[in-house]
């Protein structure tokens, strides 16, 4: 099949045939990956799984080594004042 790259904003655009998006169980406004490859585009579903706990995504911003500790708010001493500061 062919198409023609239109204009879109500051961008270009091409359409995908309805029938492409089905065969790949892709709707309107699925988020999709696109990439290239070899001077060919590649678009793919992205597939989400199930929303991550807080649990899991504090163990991923500490590179897997979360725990309690890291809960417990630790007072920090930024020194004396300088200035007008009120303490």
């Amino acid at each position: 099949m062919q198409t023609t790259v239109v204009k879109w904003g500051n961008s270009q655009g091409i359409r995908i045939p309805k029938a492409f998006l089905k065969n790949i169980q892709v709707s309107e406004n699925d988020p999709v990956d696109i990439t290239l490859s070899d001077e060919k585009i590649i678009i793919k579903k992205i597939k989400y799984k199930e929303h991550k706990t807080t649990e899991e995504r504090l163990a991923e911003f500490y590179g897997g080594n979360f725990d309690q500790e890291h809960m417990v708010q630790k007072e920090i001493d930024w020194g004396q004042p300088i200035g007008k500061e009120i303490w």
